[in-house]
């Protein structure tokens, strides 16, 4: 099991407060039989450098491993290093933008806007794919559905080669459980991601969803997710 988007770094965004939580995070993701957690706290543009960001986020990486190897706990997975890259205006020509794509890879988590996508943000992707010479892997696209008005770009949009990433946090709710539906028909390549930030509100729960997807879609479906995952990581 691969968690594709987390926010259990300490102190980098809205996610992890500190260590302690940090950890008590990543216990849950062990305990529920993840292997790999992606790392990827929000990156903004408008607000961080990615020089700084990046300086931020080994510090906060550092601190996070130094706690590991100090307390046995028994947790064993592997974590990689990656961002929650919010999109922006010309993204598609930023200099550096690979050095946010998930450590030894060149996928990027890419958070699109919450509103109507336009002839400019595709653009912006598809450069992302053909210029930049980036797997692109749309963090939790449930999310957006109900800002399309019209579907013509959201439709351009899942025609390229690209991967999506669905949150695993009520897929048994009706309203999740009929995107899921409509949105397979794309034949879109998915991978599942808990978008964790605490342990209150926001708790791992990678598991829960595998379980609810398998029990509404089907194990086939859960199989090929996971031959997915393997893939883009091997």
């Amino acid at each position: 099991m691969i968690d594709f988007h987390t926010h259990i770094l300490p102190g980098m965004d809205d996610g992890s407060r500190d260590v302690r939580e940090s950890l008590q995070m990543l216990t849950l993701e062990s305990e529920q039989g993840v292997q790999e957690t992606l790392l990827t706290p929000h990156f903004y543009a408008h607000f961080d450098k990615i020089s700084s960001f990046l300086e931020r986020r080994e510090h906060s990486f550092q601190k996070l491993t130094k706690a590991l190897n100090e307390h046995d706990m028994g947790i064993s997975l592997s974590l990689r290093k990656g961002a929650e890259v919010y999109y922006f205006p010309g993204i598609g020509d930023a200099k550096q933008i690979r050095e946010l794509s998930f450590e030894g890879t060149d996928i990027l988590l890419l958070e699109m806007p919450f509103a109507q996508w336009t002839d400019e943000i595709y653009v912006d992707v598809k450069k992302l794919i053909e210029k930049q010479k980036l797997t692109i892997l749309l963090a939790h696209v449930e999310r957006y559905d109900s800002f399309q008005k019209s579907r013509k770009i959201w439709n351009q949009i899942f025609k390229l080669p690209l991967y999506a990433q669905i949150n695993t946090g009520g897929i048994d709710k009706h309203k999740k459980k009929r995107f899921i539906k409509k949105f397979l028909k794309l034949q879109v390549p998915l991978v599942l991601g808990s978008d964790c930030h605490n342990m209150k509100t926001r708790l791992p729960n990678l598991k829960q969803g595998r379980d609810s997807l398998r029990d509404i879609f089907g194990e086939t479906l859960l199989a090929t997710i996971d031959k997915t995952e393997e893939r883009l990581l091997k």
